[in-house]
């Protein structure tokens, strides 16, 4: 598989927003959080994550700056020098949605596997500072569209596994409205129906 034919067809106009659902796993939780919200880049350097349940919270990546807001709450700001991790998701989805190969391969090792119908495409931090925090992030998709991205921490959680987060999106996000069961969650994300395992 070629990334190049995954990234052409990921390229989007600056101006996108796509449904997102995560899940996020811990030992610490009697159960997986569950977040639903929508991404947006709204200019080519601007990206924000808007989280609308189970609460509200907005993180802005824009010009070297995180700033994250919620209700009720004082809104914080910090340096992306502190976060390099964010600076790399920031300059990836840049990437994916210019369809720029070169721009990606910048931050990440870039490689492509699988069918048109159903793609895999795997970023691996070429940054230490970034490796420190993120071994990698695997990118799942059906032709044009983008389904889940898996990010997997370099560290592991309390119960000393790694916890892989997931976020579905665009026809990923629709189908797992009412998907609670982590299970069936991996299922849509590795591109299987929801009642599949």
């Amino acid at each position: 598989m070629d990334p190049d034919w995954i990234l052409a067809r990921l390229a989007q106009p600056a101006s996108m927003r796509t449904a997102f659902v995560e899940i996020r796993g811990s030992a610490l939780l009697k159960a997986p959080l569950r977040l639903s919200g929508e991404y947006q880049r709204l200019e080519d350097d601007t990206l924000v994550r808007e989280v609308r349940a189970p609460y509200a919270e907005t993180t802005t990546i824009r010009a070297g700056e995180v700033k994250i807001q919620r209700a009720g709450k004082a809104a914080r700001t910090f340096s992306l020098a502190r976060a390099p991790e964010l600076a790399g998701l920031q300059a990836s989805f840049g990437a994916l949605l210019a369809g720029d190969r070169k721009r990606l391969e910048q931050q990440y090792l870039v490689a492509a596997e699988g069918t048109r119908q159903q793609w895999t495409m795997t970023l691996t931090p070429r940054s230490s500072a970034v490796a420190a925090k993120l071994q990698g992030i695997t990118l799942r998709g059906r032709g044009a569209e983008l389904r889940c991205i898996e990010a997997r921490p370099a560290r592991s959680d309390a119960s000393g596994g790694i916890e892989l987060q997931r976020t579905l999106l665009a026809g990923a996000a629709r189908e797992a409205a009412n998907v609670t069961d982590a299970s069936q969650f991996a299922a849509l994300c590795r591109g299987h129906g929801a009642a599949q395992r």
